[in-house]
C-alpha cells in the first residue's frame, strides 16, 4: 500500500514578513535642559530677587550692589550658551523671565522704596511706567528677534536701564549727588522715567555682540580694557554711573547724527521679504 505525500497547501505556507513592511521605532528620546547657561541665568534671578528683598529691609545699596551683579551674570549665560554651542528655547524664554524681574521689577521696586513713595501716585506712577516699558522692550526684542541689525539694539537694553537707575541709587546713598533733599525725588522720578521711555523707543544702541572673544585685537584694546579696570575699581560708583549714563544717551547722539546725514536707522526692523510669511 503507497502513501502519497501531500503537498503543503498555499494557505498554510509560513508568511515571511518583507522587509519594507517592517516598522523600526525609534527609542523614545529624553527631553533635558543645558545645565551650564541656565545656572547662570537663575543666578541672575536670585540677584534680582536679592535686590528685592534689600530694599524691603531698607538696606538700599545693596540692593544697587545686586542689580549689577544680575547685570554680569546676565551677560555670561548667553556669552557661555554660545561658546557651549548649548542654545535652547527653553533657556531663551528662562532669560527673558528673568530679565523681566531683575532688571523690570527690581529696579522700579527698589526706587520707589527709596524715595518715589514719598511722591504719592506720581511715585508708583513713575515706578510702574519703567517696569511695563521693561515688559515691552523684552516682548519687543523676542518679536524682532532675528529681523533687526545685530550690532544694535533698538531702544535702551533693559539690563542698561536697571544700571542706569541702580547706579543713581547707589551714588545718592553715598551721598555723592550734591542736590537739595526737596529736589531729589524729582530728579530720580526723571531717572525712573527716563530709563523707562529709553527702553521703549527707536534709538539705535550698540549691542557690542560684533565683538568675538576668539577674535585677535590690536594691543591697545587691551590696555584700554586695562585702564576700564582700574577706573571703576577706583570709585565703583561715579564710574559705573558715568559709564552707563554716556551710553544712556549715546543712542540718542547716533540716531540723530545719521539723521542728520541722511541715513536710515539701523535699529528698525528690518522689511519682509516678498511672499515671506
Amino acid at each position: 500500500m503507497r502513501f502519497r505525500r501531500r503537498k503543503p497547501r498555499p494557505h498554510l505556507r509560513p508568511v515571511v514578513p518583507v522587509a519594507d513592511e517592517i516598522v523600526v521605532r525609534p527609542a523614545a528620546r529624553r527631553r533635558g535642559i543645558y545645565l551650564l547657561p541656565n545656572l547662570f541665568t537663575m543666578a541672575a534671578l536670585f540677584a534680582g530677587f536679592f535686590a528685592i528683598v534689600q530694599a524691603m529691609n531698607q538696606r538700599f545699596e545693596a540692593a544697587a550692589i545686586a542689580i549689577f551683579v544680575a547685570m554680569v551674570l546676565d551677560g555670561m549665560d548667553g556669552r557661555v550658551a554660545r561658546l557651549t554651542n548649548t542654545q535652547s528655547a527653553f533657556g531663551e524664554q528662562l532669560d527673558s523671565l528673568s530679565d523681566m524681574t531683575s532688571f523690570g521689577v527690581a529696579p522700579a521696586l527698589v526706587m520707589y522704596e527709596w524715595i518715589l513713595s514719598g511722591l504719592g501716585r506720581w511715585g508708583w506712577a513713575g515706578a510702574f511706567v519703567y517696569c511695563a516699558c521693561a515688559a515691552a522692550r523684552l516682548a519687543r526684542f523676542n518679536a524682532n528677534l532675528g529681523v533687526v541689525d545685530k550690532r544694535f539694539f533698538q531702544g535702551l537694553p533693559s539690563p542698561a536701564a536697571a544700571a542706569l537707575v541702580a547706579g543713581f541709587v547707589w551714588l545718592a546713598i553715598d551721598n555723592k549727588f550734591h542736590i537739595k533733599d526737596a529736589a531729589m525725588p524729582w530728579v530720580a522720578f526723571g531717572f525712573t522715567v527716563y530709563a523707562g521711555l529709553t527702553m521703549v523707543s527707536s534709538a539705535p544702541f550698540y549691542s557690542g555682540k560684533s565683538f568675538q572673544l576668539a577674535r585677535s585685537v590690536p594691543f591697545w584694546v587691551m590696555v584700554a580694557i586695562i585702564v576700564l579696570i582700574f577706573v571703576i575699581s577706583s570709585d565703583p560708583p561715579i564710574a559705573l554711573f558715568t559709564l552707563f549714563c554716556c551710553y544712556a544717551v549715546s543712542g540718542y547722539v547716533y540716531w540723530a547724527w545719521r539723521w542728520f546725514r541722511g541715513e536710515p536707522n539701523p535699529a528698525r526692523p528690518l522689511p519682509a521679504e516678498p511672499g515671506g510669511r
